[in-house]
């Protein structure tokens, strides 16, 4: 069900402040109304008839590799789904959810020392995140709070800059680089897929825990998404280009505070290197909705599986 001409305007206004506000720190946004029509429309009308064939809190996930615009478009689709279906959203990030530093020097002095950057499957707290979701899809309802995570002082945040939800959501839009993604065969783990593999992981230690983890508890979390969206970037080296500009973001945003070198940037992606390329060949297939994302950042075309 479109919204009426009325209904469209005002969710028109509220799509285009909100990128304004977005394009103060990021690259301008191109043909906006087409996106609205062709991209955020489609899949707002499809998460509502989600919602619609039961009333009870429907869970998606939306992935996809670094800096392909998830935040950004999960605060799009709230607009929608409030604006045209009166549909409460709740977004939260899978990042919001990396283990506190010092749990990650115990697990780097226990496992190995690739555990100390967050990132990968391992580095999440993932019993609060699945009982964290678990509560957002209970009958009866508790207030209850989201963690927050710094990235620019890699660090959570205290408990009072946390996200209260004080009423049951309809939707919840859980966004993070590696959800719904599967473990991997053991024989593919045995070759290196870059350097740091090659050089800081000659025993596989790291990626064969990083994929026991995916295998075990991440999957239960993926196990409670109702629909998934996938952010299909054109290859690998996109992610790095992208992360780039999320950093530009970053450093506008936490004058002061710890962000990433260029170099640093190019060492930090090698971490999610593996599980991105396995993404790329995986979620195409088992994503409900693919939104591929052309070279120049902007979304190309849609697809429901």
């Amino acid at each position: 069900m479109r919204p009426d001409s009325s209904n469209f305007q005002q969710i028109k206004k509220k799509y285009l402040k909100f990128l304004r506000s977005q394009e103060v720190t990021s690259e301008p946004f191109r043909d906006k109304l087409g996106q609205l029509r062709n991209f955020y429309l489609p899949i707002c009308e499809k998460i509502n008839s989600e919602y619609i064939k039961s009333k009870k809190t429907k869970i998606i996930g939306l992935t996809g590799g670094q800096g392909t615009g998830k935040s950004t478009i999960s605060n799009i689709l709230k607009i929608i789904l409030k604006e045209s279906f009166n549909l409460e959203t709740v977004i939260f990030s899978i990042d919001d959810f990396y283990k506190t530093r010092k749990e990650r020097k115990i697990l780097a002095k226990k496992i190995s020392p690739l555990f100390l950057t967050r990132g990968v499957p391992g580095t999440h707290d993932t019993k609060m995140l699945f009982n964290c979701i678990k509560n957002l899809k209970k009958n009866r309802f508790k207030k209850m709070i989201i963690p927050k995570f710094d990235k620019s002082k890699d660090e959570r945040c205290p408990k009072s800059k946390w996200l209260a939800v004080n009423k049951k959501p309809n939707i919840v839009i859980f966004e993070g680089w590696c959800i719904g993604v599967a473990s991997q065969k053991k024989k593919d783990l045995v070759i290196p897929i870059n350097k740091l593999e090659k050089q800081k992981d000659k025993k596989r230690i790291w990626r064969q825990t990083v994929n026991k983890e995916l295998q075990n508890n991440y999957q239960k979390i993926f196990n409670l998404i109702n629909k998934l969206i996938f952010l299909k970037v054109p290859s690998f080296k996109y992610v790095y280009k992208w992360r780039l500009l999320q950093e530009k973001k970053l450093r506008a945003k936490f004058k002061g505070n710890k962000t990433m070198s260029n170099e640093q940037v190019k060492n930090f992606i090698m971490y999610y290197e593996r599980l991105t390329k396995s993404m790329l060949k995986i979620l195409p297939k088992k994503a409900d909705t693919v939104i591929s994302i052309d070279e120049n950042h902007r979304l190309k075309s849609i697809k429901f599986n």
